[in-house]
């Protein structure tokens, strides 16, 4: 699976692919550090990816600002999106689901919570049929 993850905070990005890397299967992580950057990666020429893991709290573009102009374009809105946060406002939740998120995930603070999320979310997504672009 592709996983696009944007988010500009260093130590994330560290904690999602040393987690990725314990996984069985394989997963190519594309990183883009905001909005700006992720919507530029997903109008180049590479393969879109299947998932998308967003950060809501980024600089340039936040993640509902990006989240709204993913869910209208017509060739990238399918694309399952899970916010991946520290944000436990509910208003940004409901913002979220109302923008057609497939899921919002609070980010622990001990590291052993945050690999079990993500490695439970990547496995539900590995046996889902996803839309190929």
């Amino acid at each position: 699976m592709t996983i696009l993850f944007i988010e500009d905070d260093t130590i994330e990005s560290m904690k999602l692919n040393r987690t990725a890397a314990k996984l069985p299967e394989k997963h190519n992580i594309i990183q883009a550090k905001n909005g700006e950057e992720a919507l530029e990666i997903l109008n180049g020429p590479t393969q879109l990816p299947d998932i998308i893991f967003l950060d809501l709290n980024m600089p340039r573009m936040n993640g509902i600002e990006f989240l709204q102009i993913l869910k209208k374009d017509p060739e990238l809105k399918y694309l399952p999106t899970i916010i991946l946060t520290t944000s436990q406002n509910r208003a940004d939740l409901l913002e979220c689901y109302r923008n057609g998120i497939a899921g919002y995930i609070i980010k622990p603070l001990k590291y052993e919570d945050y690999e079990d999320k993500i490695q439970k979310v990547i496995a539900y997504w590995e046996i889902n049929e996803l839309v190929k672009a």
